[in-house]
């Protein structure tokens, strides 16, 4: 057992006032005692995470590593801390405001991940439910003051906010269902209990109506059209997502240059399907096949829960290190619409698994496995839940913060992109039709490259795609060539872009740097390659620099 040490203590002393300040990262961890709270989304409230940063920085000072692991816990507070800084410097924390990662979905999104076994459980939805409304007033704080200010997202983040904001609050909302398919273990609820509930969610729903009211009537007026967020904005969130600081001009020219290669990948499997065919004429032959599809979310989550299954027991102990405690990986559909497959972790002590979910847009279906099969890998194993599970567990050698508190995109989704090809590299991916999947995520995350940086900084249009600079419309139309998915994924994933710069594109980037430090190891006399899984897994999420000096040395 490694002794904790006095980088230790701070990062565990930060963590701890984070569950403070962050009710839901305590929900998030499994952590008992703030299970009906929010944080505090006003300026005020906003204000103590900054506050916390700076204290945490000023104890590291002097402080020196007694080890590797001591080594890298500094690099990455340093890092991760400080470009939390910057980013409360510039303002935008008052007015985050996006389609799927800011205060509105958050503050309704943490009930999904609240347990609904006992009398308890749903005493804390009610009380956390009867708390919405001082959450959304914190939030409105915010907003207005950024707004009074000159920062407020694009009109085109607003109204979207708005229609997710009325649903919530609709009759047939999020909360009404929760409240109206309350049950315990053992029956419905007490008559109490379920008053109580409705009374909680009722207040909830109101809320999000007046949250929809103050963004229709007073931050959509004010809102931009335009939707790119430029140069100095767009490399602070880069670098925010990465850990790291890269040449956006040159990574946006390997973005164009490595759509046309998994292209060019794309047109000879094609051919393996029917000689001759072209891509679109495989995937029609493969979406025709009955043997590739499913029909409705029962057959979906069953579907998922079997493959990931079938990955873990094939994995582990073979190219992965995975303890018992990690096998367990729910596969779930969300209960919500709003498109998107996501993943979360597991609670601290592994009493709630880590766990897949598929939001399936209103109306559709009918699925896909050859297109699906990738991204089971991709957010299962041994692509998310390996990475944060593992973490996780590794409680005899790192502290809480770096196992339960820092995460990077560009380290994160890195890796489950990582995990994608190295599925085809173990030949799981042999089928034509399984290979043109991945090769189509691939291509989406290749394509988010070139769109992301291309609309926000308004580069110039590749040739093959069109003249000019880019613009949100041109961008559509080139998204809608590459990704090949629903008409409501694609909508989603359009305003999601265009409202959450720089995210996008740190899972191909990341999927870069993660190559390029493979790259080098396997150039050294004795690599292993479950060995080097084994170190970066046990690593953490850190920023991508961070993991470089860790890995390379």
């Amino acid at each position: 057992m490694r002794p904790k040490t006095a980088i230790d203590a701070v990062a565990d002393a930060y963590t701890d006032t984070l569950i403070r300040l962050d009710p839901s990262l305590a929900t998030t961890l499994g952590v008992p005692g703030h299970d009906t709270e929010f944080q505090d989304f006003s300026p005020a409230g906003i204000e103590e995470f900054a506050a916390a940063a700076r204290e945490t920085l000023d104890a590291l000072a002097g402080l020196a590593p007694v080890d590797d692991v001591d080594a890298v816990t500094l690099d990455a507070l340093r890092e991760r801390l400080g470009l939390q800084l910057e980013f409360h410097e510039s303002g935008w924390d008052t007015a985050e405001l996006n389609n799927i990662e800011s205060p509105a979905q958050n503050i309704r999104s943490i009930f999904d991940l609240m347990p609904t076994e006992t009398e308890e459980h749903w005493e804390h939805i009610a009380g956390r439910a009867g708390n919405v409304p001082g959450a959304i007033r914190g939030y409105i704080e915010s907003l207005r003051s950024a707004r009074q200010a000159g920062r407020v997202s694009a009109s085109r983040q607003v109204s979207i906010v708005i229609e997710q904001a009325t649903k919530y609050a609709a009759g047939d909302g999020f909360f009404a269902k929760l409240a109206a398919g309350a049950k315990t273990a053992d029956g419905p609820l007490p008559a109490g209990l379920q008053e109580k509930l409705d009374a909680g969610t009722a207040a909830a729903r109101t809320a999000y109506a007046g949250l929809a009211a103050f963004l229709k009537d007073e931050l959509l007026p004010a809102a931009p059209e335009k939707d790119a967020v430029g140069r100095e904005r767009y490399a602070l969130a880069s670098r925010g997502f990465l850990g790291a600081a890269v040449d956006l001009e040159e990574t946006y020219a390997w973005g164009i240059g490595e759509l046309e290669r998994i292209i060019a990948a794309q047109e000879a499997v094609a051919s393996e399907i029917r000689p001759g065919a072209s891509i679109a004429e495989a995937k029609e032959i493969l979406n025709g096949d009955p043997s590739r599809q499913l029909k409705g979310t029962d057959a979906l989550k069953a579907w998922m829960q079997e493959l990931s299954d079938r990955a873990v027991a094939d994995l582990a102990d073979v190219h992965f290190e995975i303890p018992d405690v990690m096998k367990t990986l729910e596969c779930l559909i969300a209960p919500t619409d709003e498109g998107g497959i996501y993943y979360t972790g597991p609670s601290d002590d592994f009493s709630r698994p880590g766990r897949m979910w598929w939001s399936v847009p209103a109306g559709e279906d009918t699925f896909t496995t050859w297109a699906e099969t990738t991204t089971v890998f991709h957010e299962g194993v041994p692509g998310h839940h390996l990475q944060i599970a593992t973490a996780v567990y590794r409680r005899e050698l790192l502290n809480s913060w770096r196992r339960n508190v820092c995460w990077t995109s560009g380290h994160g989704e890195g890796w489950a992109l990582y995990a994608e090809k190295l599925m085809e590299e173990l030949g799981y991916l042999k089928d034509p039709g399984d290979h043109m999947g991945m090769l189509d995520m691939q291509r989406m995350r290749a394509a988010r490259v070139v769109f992301d940086i291309g609309v926000h900084l308004e580069l110039e249009v590749p040739a093959r795609w069109g003249s000019g600079t880019w613009t949100p419309e041109k961008g559509f139309d080139f998204l809608k060539a590459n990704l090949e998915i629903s008409e409501g994924q694609l909508q989603f994933e359009f305003a999601r872009y265009l409202g959450w710069p720089g995210q996008a594109p740190s899972y191909k980037v990341g999927q870069r740097l993660w190559e390029q430090i493979r790259s080098e190891l396997e150039s050294r006399p004795g690599f292993d390659l479950k060995a080097f899984h084994t170190k970066a897994l046990n690593i953490g999420s850190v920023g991508l620099d961070t993991l470089k000096r860790a890995m390379l040395g």
